[in-house]
């Protein structure tokens, strides 16, 4: 299908992928419909009646997912509908986000899919904003990583945007990263390095590191950005006086929101928190209906 106008500007705005997020929506309804129709629907609402839907938060936290919403309505078959809060801003709790107005069924088929949608990707904006304003007086960036849920990644990798926080590499193939296990295989931490850095010269290359040794052997081979997988706060002060500016730290593992200040004081670059898309709790998002 194709969205209308107005949503395909929104869709490029917000670098989302128009055919990718149809593929998604029509996977998620087809799941509800599992061959068959709305029983309930059909039997107790006639066909011709109408509506109107509207979205509201029952918490107070950050709004993403509008255009997946908006997408979700388009697809089974609402084109009037008025967005009542942008992704990116904080809502109150009991804020009016989306109404939306046309056949009953049709809204009824649309909800849980689209509440599915926003509410988790609001979750993750939510959290992704309280990692970012913990560390607000620092100079450290919250960033993501790649534990999303399957099919997903794309979406909540936007929410993670929506929030504040910045994205690591989407995929495989997009960035290297050198961890343990390649280390092994390669024979050493500064081995892998190199082996990488002369096959994709010009891709983007981070190398995990686990000890302070492994950390001073990777910036002498030449690495400009290091993982710090597991190191303590005291080892991160220390990684941060080894490196000096040759390399760019980011420090991983054992990070919870209380001690994400003091990990950020440490001068490291970025902190990686893989719960801000594994772990976030769904912001709790309704539908209201009303007659016409």
């Amino acid at each position: 299908m194709t969205f209308s106008k107005s949503l395909n500007e929104l869709l490029s705005i917000s670098q989302l992928d128009p055919k990718t997020l149809e593929n998604l929506i029509r996977v998620a309804i087809t799941e509800d419909l599992a061959g068959g129709s709305d029983v309930t629907s059909v039997v107790t609402i006639p066909e011709e009646q109408n509506a109107v839907a509207e979205f509201w938060s029952r918490k107070p936290g950050v709004i993403a997912g509008i255009p997946v919403v908006c997408a979700v309505l388009e697809i089974c078959g609402i084109t009037d509908y008025e967005i009542k809060k942008k992704d990116g801003e904080v809502a109150s709790a009991n804020s009016l986000l989306l109404v939306a107005t046309g056949k009953t069924q049709a809204l009824l088929l649309a909800e849980r899919s689209a509440l599915n949608f926003i509410g988790r990707l609001s979750g993750i904006a939510t959290l992704t904003k309280s990692w970012v304003d913990e560390v607000a007086d620092t100079n450290v960036a919250i960033r993501d990583t790649r534990k999303t849920t399957p099919g997903l990644r794309e979406l909540e990798k936007y929410a993670v945007r929506m929030g504040g926080g910045m994205n690591h590499r989407f995929s495989l193939s997009d960035a290297a990263l050198i961890k343990d296990n390649h280390v092994l295989a390669a024979g050493g931490v500064a081995q892998a390095f190199k082996l990488v850095k002369a096959k994709f010269p010009n891709l983007p290359l981070e190398v995990e590191v686990d000890s302070l040794q492994q950390l001073r052997e990777v910036v002498e081979a030449g690495a400009d950005l290091v993982l710090l997988d597991n190191m303590s706060i005291e080892e991160c002060r220390a990684a941060v006086e080894i490196v000096s500016g040759r390399a760019k730290l980011e420090a991983s593992g054992g990070l919870i929101l209380s001690n994400a200040h003091a990990y950020a004081k440490t001068g490291v670059d970025y902190l990686a928190v893989g719960a801000l898309t594994h772990s976030a709790p769904v912001l709790d998002i309704g539908l209201d209906l009303r007659m016409e």
